[in-house]
């Protein structure tokens, strides 16, 4: 499968103050072979260990932090090839069950500048948290990866050639019927599929969703157990209570997360470190709203007042129990819950393109969906399910605020026009990964 990630890495391993890097991302969203495809092609070698399917590896962190020891018990208790500093990567899977591992790397970052090293952990956000003053400050890169964005899903799909054929167009014109009709086509497919690597390899093999549901359905068996197994047993049914609730939450016409939803009374102090949880298992991402939009956005956030998104739009979909029929038939009774699936997509899209995202509400009369910001610029981004492209607050907000650009995102295609100084681009949703081709 082709990842956007692999620059990165690659970008990561010619850097000349290249330090040992930590990749998080949430489980079964591709890290593993990733970085084993990494090292096939731009190393010598590589030597992978997983610190949970072989303890014995993760004690040989506990004696000292010897580097040149810790390489020769790995070669010797693995039997795997001697590791070459500038010639071979060393993998360190699930790392953050040991903790010394994750100190550990200091010493690789001070002794052994040569080897590139890189551990990974599907609660490694967690762990680092939670690890604070051991964690090695300023010794280690990091990068985050995401499940599959639709780029990647277009380019693993029947379409592939689609994403050729749309970047050979100049962005000022309209796109052919018959690509974006593939393209939204595929779109719909995205949202109930989603980006983990195994629904989707499933998805193209069979083109069976209830194959897909089944894997969906043992992903996110696999985080409830991670709930239980890795969080604070005292924040257990606060976990399972706030990762439940988010479906509902976002059916609601007014998507805010609210605590009450979650557990009858519940406060923002009862809750908040179990959102913190999830948010650092990277399963969640958290929305924030802004009153006054200037850069840099950061500084103007309403941090008690936010949304929450997951962190794939299939899983969510299959949470919902929400169907091909639910999207296609457009029902009213849907209504709420396919424009929040919308935003979800929206939003984990900007996420994969380096953007952190919020969003805008004038009193109760006019709310943005996203905001970003873009070379110091604030970009707004409105964003409707269907092909009806009428947007008030995008207008109220443009007429407010002096915008150079920004961007209403629908099933529809109208192009470039004017909203009295901002020059707005009207386009399918299925193009929300080119931003940054209009941005620039």
């Amino acid at each position: 499968m082709k990842r956007e990630i692999m620059k990165d890495l690659v970008s990561w391993k010619s850097k000349r103050n290249r330090k040992p890097l930590l990749l998080t991302g949430v489980r079964q969203c591709g890290k593993t072979y990733i970085l084993k495809k990494f090292g096939e092609e731009h190393f010598d070698s590589y030597v992978y260990v997983n610190l949970e399917r072989d303890p014995q590896i993760a004690a040989i962190f506990n004696y000292d932090y010897d580097t040149k020891r810790i390489l020769q018990d790995i070669s010797n208790l693995s039997l795997l090839p001697p590791i070459v500093p500038g010639k071979t990567l060393l993998i360190i899977d699930e790392i953050q069950l040991a903790p010394k591992a994750i100190t550990a790397l200091k010493y690789f970052a001070e002794d052994m500048p040569e080897l590139s090293v890189v551990g990974a952990g599907s609660l490694l956000g967690v762990s680092i948290r939670e690890e604070g003053a051991s964690f090695p400050v300023g010794k280690v890169d990091r990068l985050e990866m995401h499940p599959m964005s639709f780029k990647e899903f277009l380019l693993e799909s029947g379409s592939r050639r689609i994403v050729d054929s749309v970047e050979d167009y100049d962005i000022t014109r309209p796109l052919p019927g018959y690509i974006l009709e593939n393209l939204n086509r595929e779109y719909v497919n995205y949202l109930l599929v989603g980006g983990m690597p195994e629904a989707v390899k499933i998805w193209f093999e069979s083109h069976n969703l209830s194959e897909v549901n089944e894997i969906q359905d043992n992903i996110i068996l696999g985080y409830e157990n991670d709930f239980s197994r890795h969080s604070p047993q005292n924040e257990l049914t606060n976990l399972e209570l706030i990762w439940r609730s988010i479906p509902e939450q976002l059916a609601q016409d007014n998507n805010k997360f609210v605590f009450s939803r979650v557990k009858k009374s519940a406060r923002a102090k009862d809750l908040e470190k179990s959102i913190g949880w999830l948010i650092d298992a990277g399963l969640i991402h958290v929305v924030t709203k802004v009153d006054n939009p200037q850069v840099p956005l950061s500084f103007y956030r309403d941090s008690s007042f936010y949304k929450i998104y997951l962190c794939d739009v299939g899983l969510l979909s299959r949470m919902a129990g929400f169907t091909l029929k639910s999207l296609l038939e457009k029902d009213e009774s849907t209504g709420g819950f396919r424009g929040s699936l919308t935003e979800n997509f929206v939003n984990n899209e900007l996420i994969s393109l380096g953007y952190e995202t919020y969003f805008w509400r004038s009193g109760n009369s006019a709310e943005l969906d996203f905001l970003i910001e873009d070379d110091g610029r604030v970009i707004p981004i409105e964003v409707k399910a269907n092909v009806n492209t009428k947007a008030k607050s995008y207008n109220v907000f443009v007429k407010r605020y002096e915008c150079e650009i920004g961007f209403r995102f629908s099933l529809n295609y109208i192009g470039e026009n004017r909203e009295g100084g901002t020059k707005t681009y009207s386009l399918p949703l299925s193009s929300v990964y080119r931003i940054k081709d209009y941005l620039k």
